[in-house]
């Protein structure tokens, strides 16, 4: 089985995970500060504030703009669930607009016909590792008031016109185990705000800025010097990883650039994409639909996901949901019933992007 997903630590996160075990420190400590340093080099930003895992970061970042209540986050509907649940977390209600086809992501346009005056936050999420129309965003929060919070849990090192994902507003980053980064679980909060990231840092350590000098009602968001030391050294190796997944990526897309029913996903002019995952659109011109073609894939061993089944609202406890509010967005509701991802990932060789074309064009009748 070509696998959907690989995690590839190897000899260099042992030694440093040993080296953490050895110290005597397994929690927050300088390892962090560490990673912190280097992720806020990476990205281009004054700070970088590490918490335990991703929708902490998000629910932090919100935390920290001092919402009100009735206050309105505007977001995607087409997203992994996290995004949704930091935002009924955070206490503010949950909106909607519709998302692009081109790049699967929430359209500027339609986000910027669903602002409201209750709108306090536009929360865009940089899907499968393309950023939105960043500076767009950044614009249209600006014109409006608004705080820009960036879901970057998938996009570490993505860029829209040279500028890094979680550089344009406040960035939240994921290092759950699939990611193109890993500590396991963990996450981290990139700011530019000084103001904001000292917030970010007593909030996240039960509201203390000296040991029992309580400042804030807080929480216990800290990331630990062992999970840190399992992400030192893929930052070392980052480059030469997202440049696999990039060789990956254009000899997929070259692939099947022909088959009839699907549509292979596209980096766009001005974006450098990260490729967490390649995801194809299965049209209704397609031969099989979306069910048999994941089966027939699995059939012949190659792993593949649905990401995302349903919108993030489409579910019985949001549906409902009294701050969530749903929307009329029928891009999304189209997209969401035709991706499928195909492994992308660096250990993915090229004999196995061969076999993986192969297998999709024989499926399809190409």
């Amino acid at each position: 089985m070509i696998p959907i997903s690989s995690v590839d630590l190897g000899p260099a996160v042992e030694a440093e995970v040993l080296k953490v075990l050895r110290s005597g420190m397994i929690a927050q400590g300088p390892v962090v500060a560490e990673f912190e340093r280097r992720f806020a080099e990476l990205t281009g930003v004054r700070h970088a504030v590490a918490v335990n895992n991703g929708t902490t970061a998000l629910v932090a970042a919100l935390q920290v703009l001092d919402l009100q209540e009735g206050d309105e986050v505007l977001t995607t509907p087409f997203t992994f669930v996290a995004t949704l649940n930091a935002i009924l977390e955070a206490g503010a209600t949950a909106t909607f607009a519709d998302i692009g086809e081109d790049d699967f992501n929430l359209d500027v346009t339609a986000a910027a016909a669903a602002v409201t005056d209750r709108t306090a936050v536009l929360m865009p999420v940089h899907l499968y590792g393309q950023t939105v129309d960043a500076g767009a965003f950044r614009a249209l929060a600006d014109g409006r008031g608004l705080a820009l919070v960036e879901d970057s849990a998938q996009s570490h090192g993505a860029t829209f016109e040279g500028r890094v994902a979680g550089s344009f507003g406040v960035g939240c980053f994921s290092f759950y185990g699939t990611k193109n980064l890993t500590t396991g679980e963990g996450g981290i909060i990139t700011t530019d705000d000084d103001t904001l990231a000292d917030r970010l840092r007593v909030l996240r350590n039960q509201g203390m800025r000296a040991r029992y000098q309580y400042e804030v009602a807080g929480h216990n968001y800290r990331l630990t010097d062992l999970q840190a030391a399992v992400v030192l050294p893929q930052l070392d190796r980052y480059a030469a990883t997202v440049a696999r997944r990039r060789a990956n990526a254009a000899r997929l897309a070259a692939g099947l650039a022909d088959v009839p029913g699907l549509v292979v996903p596209r980096e766009l002019p001005g974006r450098g994409h990260v490729w967490h995952q390649f995801t194809v659109r299965l049209t209704p011109d397609a031969p099989v639909d979306r069910d048999e073609f994941v089966a027939r894939l699995t059939e012949a061993g190659i792993g593949n996901g649905i990401y995302y089944p349903r919108l993030v609202f489409d579910y019985d406890c949001y549906r409902d949901h009294p701050r969530v509010r749903v929307g009329d967005v029928p891009v999304a509701e189209r997209i969401v019933r035709e991706v499928v991802s195909l492994p992308v990932h660096p250990k993915v060789t090229d004999a196995d992007v061969d076999t993986i074309v192969t297998a999709v064009r024989s499926i399809l009748g190409a």
